[in-house]
């Protein structure tokens, strides 16, 4: 009796001290704008236009970092079918208390205060891998204008999502194991019972199963236009990913999978790019090479900049020109740029001038007539 009592004790004062920090903390329903009873294609609705409205990348005012971190926290824990109900109960203190016995393996089943505090209880088994739908790849072909200065993109994009009264449509099913598993079991001898693992499509989540012909959904999912903003920033690589997290199609008892743009570099008539460096060919006329010239060159952002170059080009030269490659993505400065002259030979001269060029380079090492063979 006692201990009964202490423990009631114990009881009252954690719920006081949930309560408290829940009345200390921004409420999570509070932060995404919807009720207490919100279903879950409200919370994703709301969680997308708050993201969008505080993402760091689109709004820069102080604080928008800190809020956009909070709006992600509310959505992960009011999207979970486990941490919605604690959260509920007992307030982001208890929901903390949660995963920390989570994080440490222990546990009983549900949450209990007084393993937190006294060490009551067993293990606990970790939760299930969750299971997700397949991530979309679409690429996005960008020229090397684009990828040099950044570009943005509004596109439509129209994917399934979850009915709206789709948890209407569910009943307890406890052979059911995960989405598309049943498990049989059949006895195989007296004393002797064999669990046997069946594909079941009715099955849609563990414990869950889909009832067939319900009248609050025709289907599982129906067609949603959602409409995302793509942003290539500066200096994008081929190959690279946009992703927006969780916006691929929705099915029951899986968590949205990712929607990555997939970037693919076109190809330029001017310069081939590695890394944050680029590279192009210049052809010369053998007079310049000899003699020096003077070159205007377009960066891919269209400003123009000169070249002056008073020595003697070989063939093939390459000249680095620092600071003229694309952005780095570190937002820190540009690669180089590698010029790659190609000298241009004459088809043919006239006699004349073959003695004018002997008389010219008459004085210069190197030149005069080859050795005979």
């Amino acid at each position: 009796m006692v201990l009964a009592s202490t423990k009631c004790v114990w009881s009252l004062i954690f719920q006081l001290c949930c309560l408290v920090s829940l009345a200390n903390a921004e409420d999570f329903y509070k932060l995404l704008g919807i009720s207490r009873q919100a279903t879950k294609k409200e919370i994703k609705k709301a969680y997308r236009q708050k993201s969008l409205e505080f993402h760091p990348d689109k709004n820069k005012e102080e604080g928008a970092a800190d809020k956009f971190a909070e709006i992600n926290r509310a959505y992960e824990v009011l999207s979970d079918d486990d941490k919605r109900p604690i959260y509920d109960r007992h307030g982001e203190e208890g929901l903390k208390q949660h995963e920390q016995r989570e994080a440490g393996g222990g546990g009983r089943g549900g949450f209990d205060p007084f393993e937190q505090f006294f060490g009551f209880g067993g293990g606990r088994q970790r939760r299930e891998q969750e299971v997700r739908t397949p991530d979309v790849n679409i690429p996005l072909e960008l020229t090397l204008e684009q990828m040099y200065s950044g570009a943005t993109f509004e596109i439509s994009y129209i994917r399934q999502v979850l009915c709206m009264k789709w948890e209407m449509c569910m009943k307890n099913a406890p052979e059911c194991q995960g989405p598309g598993i049943k498990i049989k079991r059949q006895q195989i001898a007296p004393g002797f019972v064999q669990q046997v693992q069946q594909r079941d499509d009715r099955c849609i989540a563990r414990g869950k199963q889909w009832l067939p012909n319900c009248s609050e959904c025709k289907s599982q999912t129906e067609a949603e236009k959602i409409e995302l903003t793509v942003d290539a920033h500066k200096g994008i690589r081929s190959g690279e990913a946009i992703t927006f997290e969780d916006v691929a199609d929705e099915k029951p008892g899986h968590k949205a999978g990712d929607l990555n743009f997939i970037v693919m570099e076109k190809d330029h008539p001017t310069y081939h790019r590695e890394g944050d460096n680029l590279y192009m060919n210049k052809s010369i006329p053998l007079v310049d090479a000899l003699t020096g010239f003077t070159v205007t060159l377009k960066q891919l952002d269209g400003e123009e900049y000169t070249i002056t170059i008073d020595d003697i080009v070989e063939c093939d030269e390459t000249l680095r020109i620092p600071g003229k490659g694309m952005p780095r993505r570190s937002g820190r400065g540009y690669g180089d740029l590698f010029l790659t002259f190609e000298v241009e030979f004459p088809d043919a001269i006239s006699s004349d001038q073959k003695k004018k060029l002997r008389a010219i380079f008459s004085g210069i090492e190197g030149s005069g007539k080859s050795d005979e063979l």
